[in-house]
């Protein structure tokens, strides 16, 4: 297996400098790929990021996939069709790419792909999931490209802390979650927030955890877009999950608490602080929120599954149907 250092610093020797840094893939692997996007568009002087679902980047490649561009890809089974025909004709056009996949014998993990493949167990360490690849992949590419750059060792700090914090507060919530599930598993309809680096979380809950997993209605909003019509439907009757990140976004999580609590009655307030990401300094932390948020969604859709007898893995359309 390629190691993620590695690899950016052989494509790094390889293309010289990167101007543009594409986040490609579908579904929840396109949720794991947001916090790099925030992460460059928050860090970089150099770099301009971009993060689209990739049969987005195949129908409407942009003018700036060619040379100078990395492309990093994400699919978990390996053959997405379109994140393997998204690969290919990045490639065409000049650009560098990386492919993460969890299956070693997929398209995804040939060698002409720049593959990192990945674990997926129960004790997995978060740095080697692939929210955390990409985290390593782009502290590399920081530290080699850019001279002002002075986040590396917060960054490796993290990395080696967040498992730890995240397996934490999995304990933390273990009761939240039944609580939870007993309260709300008949809910027709409920909306998730959140912002910051931890919004692609608020997407991949609703997208993934709920709708995908639970067949349950739902929609996923960013906190300062709350204000700007979603807000008129809060009452006592709808049901809200707040996601509190950390960093300069939290005022927007923040400001939609005190209306929740103000006007609103049904909401679950998941907040990033209460959970220990604090632990990390304080510089960074807001990229290490996604992946704490990711292992909640995960505690509460077990919790909504058991209570609704309702299997995770059950689908009727998803390689069921043609589509």
């Amino acid at each position: 297996m390629n190691r993620p250092e590695e690899l950016i610093k052989k494509i790094y020797e390889e293309q010289g400098h990167i101007q543009d840094v594409f986040f490609a893939a579908c579904g929840g692997s396109l949720v794991d790929l947001y916090p790099g996007y925030y992460f460059i568009n928050a860090e970089s002087e150099t770099m301009h990021p971009h993060w689209l679902t990739a049969k987005e980047l195949i129908v409407s490649p942009s003018k700036f996939l060619k040379k100078g561009a990395l492309v990093i890809l994400c699919s978990h089974g390996g053959n997405t069709n379109e994140t393997v025909t998204a690969a290919k004709l990045a490639k065409e056009r000049g650009a560098a790419i990386i492919t993460m996949t969890h299956n070693p014998d997929s398209i995804c993990a040939q060698e002409d792909m720049n593959p990192v493949v990945y674990s997926w167990e129960d004790d997995t360490d978060e740095k080697d999931r692939p929210q955390g690849i990409v985290m390593r992949v782009l502290n590399e590419l920081m530290k080699m490209q850019e001279p002002s750059y002075t986040k590396y060792e917060a960054v490796l700090d993290g990395l080696e802390k967040a498992d730890r914090i995240v397996r934490a507060a999995v304990k933390k919530v273990q009761n939240r979650t039944w609580v939870f599930a007993e309260k709300y598993f008949n809910e027709p309809f409920l909306y998730i927030m959140g912002s910051g680096a931890s919004y692609s979380q608020a997407y991949g809950f609703s997208i993934c955890s709920l709708q995908e997993m639970q067949w349950m209605d739902c929609c996923y909003l960013h906190s300062g877009e709350y204000f700007h019509g979603p807000f008129e439907c809060t009452d006592e009757d709808h049901l809200y999950i707040l996601l509190m990140g950390t960093g300069a976004a939290r005022e927007m999580d923040e400001r939609a608490l005190t209306f929740l609590e103000k006007y609103g009655k049904k909401y679950e307030v998941i907040d990033a602080v209460e959970l220990g990401i604090n632990e990390i300094d304080e510089s960074v932390n807001e990229y290490f929120c996604p992946m704490l948020f990711y292992a909640m969604s995960v505690a509460y859709r077990t919790g909504l599954q058991d209570k609704r007898r309702h299997p995770l893995d059950m689908r009727r359309y998803m390689g069921v149907v043609e589509y």
